[in-house]
């Protein structure tokens, strides 16, 4: 097996989790500049003017923009995703297929993984180098 193969494929699979995880980041950004146009529109009542008032439309606009960049985000997403999934799809073994379902399209933990495919860890640990060297295989012909 080669090591460089493996990360390559490693590194394509492990994209829709990075993407995944930035996405969960900007909802909670999303969620904070919410609670932020919540208290700014409640403080505005009965309190006297700052020198620099944020208006709450300030907020709005700048939630709706998160808002779309997160549109973007999961478009992008579901296209990796599925782009990731033909890749696999192309990998010959079963289990190896349904191990890299499970690992980069389900992000399940390696222990769910040994649960679900009715292996222990080590045994999922192998298939997965087997998997990752037919993905690195799969993508250095694509080139």
């Amino acid at each position: 097996m080669d090591c460089t193969n493996n990360q390559l494929a490693k590194d394509y699979l492990s994209q829709a989790l990075y993407i995944d995880q930035r996405i969960d980041a900007k909802f909670q950004q999303l969620q904070n500049a919410r609670d932020l146009t919540t208290r700014a529109t409640a403080s505005l009542t009965g309190m006297p003017k700052s020198p620099s008032p944020a208006r709450p439309a300030d907020f709005i606009v700048k939630a709706m923009d998160l808002e779309q960049e997160i549109y973007a985000d999961l478009q992008y997403l579901i296209e990796l995703k599925q782009e990731i999934c033909g890749v696999i799809r192309q990998v010959p073994d079963p289990d190896c297929q349904t191990l890299l379902e499970l690992r980069y399209l389900g992000f399940k933990s390696w222990d769910l993984i040994a649960i679900d495919m009715y292996f222990d860890r080590r045994s999922a640990h192998r298939v997965h180098g087997r998997a990752l060297a037919e993905v690195g295989a799969i993508l250095r012909s694509r080139k």
